[in-house]
């Protein structure tokens, strides 16, 4: 072979092989920067080193409670996992399951803080929430823990509303109570667990105070419209779809004021020694995202405490595959991008949470397609408003999020 022929198949395999080393640092570099719906907030090195500080500040949070616990007397540590709640001072423990419960059917959202210790009441165990009574049913296999009808119980107190025979049209009629469910309460009654966690209905929506109110077996849902961001209200009023936030409906304290009327001593107890003041913190929280069901679940430990359906990234603009920490948050964020010759400016996003790049969870006013499998994101997880508030409260910087099919 010739000089000249060995020089150009030189070059030649010099070419292929800085194609081949260009193509694997361009996958490496999308791996560590993969395609994003808005423009990240800070670089990647920047997060990282955010998300590394916070996630070292729990555990050694972690090591240094073990370490508290691990020098009191085992004789006096609790036999079952037990929090403390310094809000109310109260305790919560898995002795009858009662903890796990409220972990995982809405926590403070649906329930409330702890009101009493684990007490007999009518030859049964229970605990009353500022929202709720808990019971424990040993003897119902299949559901040990019970809520208690402490909506029943006030109205009981109160007067019982009579029912109709006539349900308006549209309206989810109960004959077991002759009442109807439609509208927000509707909408609330099904995500907050409907009948098994708030019994059927025992009034229709009436105005109480000059709001418009509606009891159930366990529990009284507060209508409060004018708790929503007023741009949030005026998109859903264009858009034609309900746009939900926490704050709008809420659940009375009627587990609190069965209790005065009863007068249960509700007094703050001493922390027992060796029991932790609650925070999701205390065990170790993680966001899974299912690309393949568009369902976003969200763990303490080994305990599912939320799920909430999601819309990710269409074709081109996929939501990226991996294992992802929370590195920046904002409550509200005008977010603006460009990619592959599209460029988009959409204001007020709510809850937003940067997981990978520009790629963050966030609440979405614009559809209302999550877990329909209709993929609407240039690359986000898009989250209905109220469920991306949940989360925004709950997760924190640091918590992780695995993103896979």
């Amino acid at each position: 072979m010739s000089a000249r022929r060995m020089k150009l198949a030189a070059t030649a395999l010099l070419v292929v092989l800085l194609s081949a080393t260009i193509a694997l640092w361009s996958r490496a570099a999308e791996a560590r920067h993969p395609q994003a719906d808005f423009v990240a907030p800070m670089s990647y090195g920047e997060a990282r080193a955010i998300v590394a500080a916070a996630q070292a500040r729990e555990e050694q949070a972690r090591a240094s409670v073990a370490q508290q616990t691990a020098g009191v007397n085992p004789d006096l540590l609790p036999t079952m996992q037990t929090v403390y709640f310094p809000q109310t001072g109260h305790h919560l423990s898995n002795r009858s399951g009662f903890l796990n419960f409220w972990r995982s059917n809405g926590q403070v959202l649906v329930f409330g803080y702890p009101l009493t210790e684990e007490m007999v009441e009518g030859g049964r165990i229970v605990q009353y929430f500022e929202r709720a009574r808990f019971e424990y049913h040993p003897e119902q296999a299949d559901q040990q823990v019970q809520l208690g009808l402490v909506g029943r119980e006030m109205l009981e107190v109160q007067g019982v509303p009579g029912g109709i025979d006539d349900p308006q049209s549209g309206a989810l009629y109960f004959p077991e109570t002759r009442h109807t469910l439609s509208g927000e309460f509707r909408r609330v009654w099904d995500k907050r667990g409907g009948l098994a966690v708030l019994g059927f209905p025992l009034s229709e929506a009436v105005d109480e105070n000059g709001h418009s109110v509606q009891y159930f077996e366990r529990a009284k849902m507060v209508y409060l419209p004018e708790q929503t961001n007023s741009f949030l209200a005026s998109q859903a009023a264009t858009r034609g779809f309900p746009i939900d936030t926490l704050d709008e409906m809420q659940l009375s304290d009627l587990g609190r004021q069965l209790a005065q009327v009863r007068g249960i001593n509700s007094a703050p107890v001493s922390q027992l020694a060796g029991t932790l003041a609650w925070s999701p913190s205390i065990w170790e929280r993680r966001i899974e995202v299912n690309l393949s069901e568009q369902w976003l679940s969200a763990y303490e430990g080994d305990l599912l405490v939320f799920r909430a359906p999601v819309a990710t990234g269409r074709d081109g603009f996929n939501t990226p595959v991996g294992d992802f920490a929370i590195y920046s948050k904002y409550d509200m964020q005008t977010m603006s991008g460009c990619m592959a010759g599209e460029c988009w400016t959409v204001p007020n996003i709510p809850w937003v949470q940067y997981v990978v790049g520009g790629v963050a969870l966030h609440g979405t006013y614009w559809h209302n397609a999550h877990g329909t499998g209709v993929r609407m994101s240039h690359g986000c997880i898009n989250l209905r408003v109220d469920d991306a508030q949940w989360l925004y409260g709950w997760a924190d910087i640091g918590t992780r999020v695995i993103v896979s099919y």
